[in-house]
């Protein structure tokens, strides 16, 4: 227990940095895609995930319910 107290920052640190590249590069593919005239801004939030897209996304999804988790975990060992 005393391994994982010293060990949970390091992985949050770890977590949050993932988590913020994994969210720039979809909100950064987003802005290309529209700007290249690929659909117009009505229907550009409404389209299918396929390929990298759908495991970028998904992808994100998992990271940040492990970020959220190892907070709990670190609320509850801190007490």
């Amino acid at each position: 227990m005393n391994s994982l107290v010293t060990l949970l920052p390091y992985i949050q640190i770890a977590l949050a940095i993932v988590l913020i590249v994994a969210i720039m590069i979809q909100k950064s593919e987003a802005g290309v895609g529209g700007s290249f005239g690929g659909s117009d801004n009505f229907n550009s939030g409404f389209h299918s995930r396929r390929g990298f897209e759908r495991i970028l996304f998904i992808s994100t999804i998992i990271i940040g319910i492990l970020f959220a988790v190892s907070a709990l975990v670190a609320l509850f060992i801190a007490r």
